[in-house]
C-alpha cells in the first residue's frame, strides 16, 4: 500500500529541488508562434519544400539534395548575408540541385561549451532561452522569406514545437540517434528527417532509429499551450541515413556506401543515403569537403541510385575562430567551414 507523504517531507523535497536548479518561465510554443507568426503564403511554401525533399528521397526527383550552411549560427546578420548569396546560387543550379540552408541553432557538445543561439544568444555563458527563442524564430522567418528551405538539427524535442513549422528538413545527430526520446519525436515530425550514423561510424543505431521513427508512438510531452500531455504519433515515412564517418573512420567511399545500403536493405528501411562531407568524413578539415563532394557525386553519376544528397559546412569566410570580442565577420566559431568563394565554385562544378 502506498503511504502518504507528510507535509514536512514534501516541503523538504521542494526545498532540495530549489537548491539544485532555478526556473524561469518561458512562453509556450503557441504564444511564441502567435507573437512571430508565419503567414499563409509562407506556410504553403514550406509545405512545398518538404514535398520536394520527399520527392528526391523517394526517387521521384533526380536532383541531388544539398544541405549546406554554417556549422552553427552565432551572428544573424552574417547568416542573412550568406542566405542571400545562397538563394541566388540555388536559383542558378535548381535544375540539378535542391539546396536547403543549414540554420542550426543548437550545438551538441561532447562535454561543455557554447550550446548555440537558441540557448545563449549573447554568448555570455549565462544563457537566455527566452531571448534565444525569440531571436531564433525571427531569424528563421527572415531566412524563409528569402525563399530558401531550411534545415536544422533537432537536439531538444521541445524546440521543434517552437520552431519546427519553419523547418523543411531535420537531422538527428550522431550523439542522439540512439535516443528513444528523439526517435519518438521524429515519429511525429511533419518533415523528412536524416539520422546520422553513430559516433563510432557504425550505422546499426541509425537503421534502428529509422525503423522506430517510422512507427506510431505514445509518449509524454508538452502541448503547444504548455501543458503536460500524452502525445500519440503516426510514424514518419520520410527518414533516411546520413553518413558522417566516426572516430577516425570515413564512410563516403563506394565500398562504405554499398555496405551501408546492404545493411539498410536487410533492416527493411529506406536505402536513401546522404553523405555529410564534413565532421569525421573530413577529419575536421574543411577543405577536404571539396574532394569528398566530388567523389560522392561521381559515384552518383556512375549509377549509384541510393545517393540522394550531400551535406556541407560553409559560411562567408573559410575556417573557424575562437569566440571573443573581436570576431571576423562571417567566420564560424564552432566547426571549420568552407568560405563562400570555395562553396560557390564547388557547387557550380559538381
Amino acid at each position: 500500500m502506498n503511504m502518504p507523504l507528510k507535509s514536512e517531507t514534501l516541503d523538504a523535497q521542494t526545498s532540495s529541488a530549489c537548491q539544485h536548479r532555478q526556473e524561469a518561465r518561458l512562453p509556450s510554443a503557441a504564444e511564441l508562434r502567435q507573437q512571430f507568426p508565419a503567414d499563409e503564403q509562407l506556410v504553403r511554401a514550406i509545405a512545398g519544400y518538404r514535398e520536394q525533399i520527399r520527392a528526391v528521397l523517394h526517387g521521384q526527383d533526380d536532383r541531388t539534395l544539398i544541405v549546406m550552411g554554417p556549422c552553427s549560427i552565432h551572428d544573424e546578420q552574417a547568416a542573412l548575408d550568406y542566405a542571400t548569396r545562397l538563394k541566388a546560387l540555388s536559383d542558378d543550379v535548381s535544375d540539378r540541385f535542391l539546396i536547403v540552408m543549414r540554420a542550426y541553432l543548437e550545438k551538441p557538445r561532447t562535454t561543455v561549451g557554447w550550446k548555440g543561439l537558441l540557448y545563449d544568444p549573447e554568448r555570455t555563458g549565462q544563457g537566455d532561452l527566452k531571448q534565444g527563442l525569440e531571436r531564433s524564430r525571427k531569424l528563421l522567418l527572415a531566412l524563409s522569406e528569402l525563399g530558401l528551405p531550411l534545415a536544422t538539427e533537432a537536439l531538444s524535442p521541445f524546440m521543434m514545437d517552437y520552431l519546427g513549422d519553419l523547418v523543411s528538413w531535420t537531422a538527428i545527430g550522431a550523439r542522439t540517434t540512439e535516443s528513444q526520446i528523439h526517435r519518438e519525436m521524429v515519429s511525429g515530425l511533419p518533415m523528412p528527417t536524416g539520422f546520422k550514423n553513430g559516433t563510432d561510424g557504425g550505422i546499426t543505431v541509425a537503421s534502428h532509429a529509422m525503423k522506430s521513427a517510422s512507427h506510431p508512438h505514445h509518449h509524454m510531452g508538452i502541448s503547444h499551450s504548455g501543458s503536460p500531455v500524452m502525445i500519440s504519433t503516426v510514424g514518419n515515412p520520410d527518414t533516411h541515413l546520413v553518413l558522417r564517418g566516426g572516430r577516425g573512420v570515413t564512410n563516403y567511399d563506394e565500398l562504405s556506401i554499398a555496405k551501408a545500403v546492404a545493411e539498410l536493405e536487410k533492416a527493411g528501411v529506406s536505402t536513401a543515403v546522404m553523405v555529410d562531407c564534413s565532421h569525421d568524413n573530413a577529419c575536421k578539415q574543411a577543405e577536404r569537403q571539396v574532394d569528398i563532394a566530388r567523389d560522392v557525386m561521381a559515384q552518383k553519376r556512375n549509377g549509384n541510385r541510393h545517393i540522394k544528397g550531400l551535406m556541407l559546412e560553409s559560411f562567408l569566410e573559410f575556417g573557424r575562430q575562437d569566440d571573443g570580442k573581436e570576431l571576423v565577420y562571417g567566420c564560424s566559431i564552432t566547426d571549420p567551414c568552407l568560405g563562400w568563394e570555395q562553396t560557390e565554385a564547388l557547387i557550380r562544378s559538381l
